[in-house]
């Protein structure tokens, strides 16, 4: 529950206090822990549940060898990621393979991903619909145009996945992070179903990234549709007019969410230091050492002033 919540600190927590009361934890104990560390981006927890498989003699089923590459790779420990792949034993499931594709596209090394694909089908393990959305965000972070559409078209003609909105979204995303705006469009009106959530989204994030005014309102006004109360549309909108110097629109906007109710959601952020998760929310009035924290982000926008002055 603490980690569907977004709240992978507590979940620790509750892990230590299992241990402690000697109750063993399952499969599922350890996927959903190292899932917790992930989230937060703790290396050093998501090391000693690592370690403490290692000294119980655990036998992780793929699901946990799968959670414990993510968790490596999201803190920043790829090396140890692979590391963990290719200790494994059994690589039969396409779970793993996706996670290890997936880690690569994480840390934009798009070329090495493909490489781990071709592996892959090599090593006779039959690709997934996932394994199609990981390596489509391979290379569009990696800016591979060429290789993601081959590999979309291959996905049909050579395993049988029939790309559904989230494949599309993928595709859109690639293409309209190189500016491919022309194909992009054709892709849309050729698709076999009305676009969705993940469709629009796509479409507005790539607008917003090449500036892209008409485009991404259109979007935005999609997504509004399908969830009004959602704030993410009106924000990212809000961002793409901001880049344009359309101030009255921003304003516009900022009414029109006004009106309907529509709330951002808080930003938060953690930081580890000295072996413990410190979490921070925008605008914060109640962490335990809130004026602290106030001064030093006084003294640094002070400092920023005093630098930018000079320039």
């Amino acid at each position: 529950g603490y980690v569907r919540q977004g709240s992978g600190d507590q979940a620790l927590d509750l892990f230590r206090k299992m241990i402690a009361l000697r109750v063993k934890p399952e499969q599922f104990t350890f996927s959903s822990c190292l899932c917790a560390s992930a989230t937060i981006a703790s290396l050093i927890h998501g090391k000693q549940i690592h370690g403490y498989m290692i000294r119980t003699n655990v036998s992780p089923n793929a699901i946990v060898i799968s959670s414990l590459i993510d968790m490596y790779s999201k803190s920043g420990s790829l090396e140890a990621s692979e590391r963990v792949f290719s200790l494994c034993g059994d690589k039969r499931d396409c779970v793993l393979w996706n996670t290890m594709i997936s880690a690569l596209a994480q840390h934009g090394l798009g070329h090495k991903a493909l490489r781990m694909l071709d592996d892959m089908i090599k090593t006779r393990v039959q690709p997934n619909r996932a394994t199609l959305v990981v390596i489509l965000n391979a290379c569009s972070h990696s800016g591979l145009v060429e290789e993601g559409v081959r590999w979309f078209e291959l996905m049909t003609v050579e395993h049988g996945i029939v790309p559904d909105q989230e494949h599309y979204a993928c595709l859109i995303d690639l293409l309209g992070r190189a500016g491919c705006f022309k194909e992009l469009m054709s892709r849309i009106e050729r698709m076999p179903f009305k676009p969705d959530e993940h469709i629009w989204n796509a479409i507005l994030g790539v607008s917003r990234i090449h500036g892209n005014v008409e485009l991404g309102k259109k979007a935005a006004e999609e997504l509004i549709k399908l969830d009004p109360e959602s704030s993410a549309p009106y924000i990212l909108l809000s961002s793409i007019y901001a880049d344009h110097g359309k101030w009255e629109s921003v304003e516009e906007l900022r009414g029109i969410m006004k009106k309907r109710r529509v709330n951002k959601e808080k930003a938060v952020s953690w930081i580890e230091i000295e072996k413990k998760v410190e979490t921070f929310t925008v605008s914060d009035g109640s962490h335990p050492r809130k004026e602290e924290i106030y001064s030093v982000l006084h003294n640094l926008a002070a400092l920023m002033e005093k630098e930018a002055s000079r320039s």
